[in-house]
């Protein structure tokens, strides 16, 4: 039986209380697959690997177009890219005070308030250790209850009009002033629809046995059910403003585990999210508790999930580094290459016929400032493009 008849079940684990399972006990059940683990030199406690630079013409990569250097691919179009190696900075990302200006409206949540994350921390200092027996499982007895507090910024545009239906874009990992400025130039071109932009505090730490680490690479519809269930409510309740129930007007967004997130919020709830903006999305092996009927978490996505199923009606704009993260810490599994991960997220959308835009970024790190400088203009015209834009009604 495949891993996606398992996905009922699947859901239900990775809902349940993270603390209900102790990471500390070894698996009873079957182990990710043995050839997924390639020869990757030990690295000792003081020691890392070192980051290769990728070429975007490696053998086993997509088939991409390279453009002249500076440059970024059209918002029309669909496909692989290759951009770099310098990237200048797109004037649409630098405040403008020749266009009407947005207001931001802050609020916090507890973990208190919260059905779906009571919360959970790793101690400092610590991170955790393979399990001997499988080393695609990472065991983390180190990470306990522990309450989160957290802000949520939301940025409305002077343009819109109380009680109107708004399009949004969320994005984890906020505050994202980037985001914000970029998307108040954009309105006032009218070259994305008046929207508004949701940025959520992540609720702390990073990676297994964090909290940040379980809602965003959790793959499952959870987080989703979180963003649609206790944050909006309170976003239209504390800034006074109405969002739209039109899935084509929702947008996700983030970078690293928060690009996960994204595309896992669209894939698990289409009917809620439709678009989905990616940074060098960690689409990998970090999923924990570790769930044996997706025993390679977001590296299955790719192998997996969007093979294995009906294209769904979401549309991925998507970026990845040449310098991007590769085995940045203990875990030996063969799916900790977030360049090796993208391609093959790139290649999985490609053969099921998806809307999506790859770039494949030179002279980049991992969620690079300078090309998200460069490319979230377009980025975000692509992600919109086909959504109606409404005639400007300036203050």
């Amino acid at each position: 039986m495949n891993r996606l008849s398992h996905l009922a079940l699947a859901t239900l684990l990775a809902a349940a209380p993270a603390l209900a399972q102790n990471p500390t006990q070894p698996s009873q059940t079957s182990h990710a697959p043995a050839q997924r683990i390639p020869k990757i030199p030990p690295v000792g406690p003081r020691r890392a690997i070192i980051v290769p630079v990728r070429n975007p013409n490696t053998p086993g990569y997509v088939a991409a177009k390279e453009l002249p250097n500076g440059h970024v691919p059209p918002p029309t179009a669909d496909g692989n890219f290759v951009i770099g190696p310098n990237h200048p900075v797109a004037p649409a990302t630098q405040p403008d005070p020749n266009v009407p200006q947005g207001r931001t409206c802050i609020f916090t949540m507890s973990s208190a308030d919260s059905r779906y994350y009571p919360g959970i921390a790793r101690t400092p200092g610590t991170f955790g250790h393979p399990d001997p027996h499988n080393p695609a499982r990472l065991l983390v007895p180190t990470s306990h209850p522990h309450p989160w507090t957290r802000h949520v910024w939301v940025f409305i545009p002077s343009q819109y009009q109380p009680g109107a239906a708004a399009p949004f874009i969320e994005d984890q990992d906020g505050p994202n002033p980037l985001l914000f400025t970029t998307v108040n130039n954009l309105i006032a071109q009218r070259r994305i629809p008046v929207m508004l932009a949701i940025a959520i505090q992540n609720g702390g730490g990073d990676a297994q046995g964090s909290e940040r680490g379980l809602e965003y690479d959790t793959v499952s519809g959870r987080y989703a059910e979180f963003v649609q269930n206790e944050v909006l409510p309170r976003v239209e309740s504390a800034c006074h403003v109405r969002l739209t129930t039109n899935p084509y007007g929702r947008a996700t967004m983030g970078g690293s585990s928060g690009a996960a997130a994204a595309f896992i919020m669209a894939w698990f709830h289409p009917e809620w999210f439709r678009r989905v903006l990616s940074y060098s999305g960690t689409f990998v092996n970090q999923q924990w508790p570790w769930n044996p009927y997706i025993p390679g978490g977001a590296w299955d996505l790719a192998s997996q999930f969007v093979p294995e199923s009906p294209r769904k009606p979401i549309r991925v704009w998507m970026e990845v580094g040449d310098r991007d993260l590769y085995y940045p810490n203990v875990m030996r599994d063969g799916m900790h290459d977030w360049v090796i991960a993208n391609e093959r997220m790139a290649k999985a959308l490609a053969a099921k016929h998806y809307h999506y835009q790859f770039v494949f970024a030179r002279n980049a790190h991992h969620v690079d400032y300078a090309v998200r400088k460069q490319t979230l203009p377009e980025a975000l015209k692509y992600l919109w493009h086909g959504y109606p834009i409404q005639p400007a009604h300036n203050k």
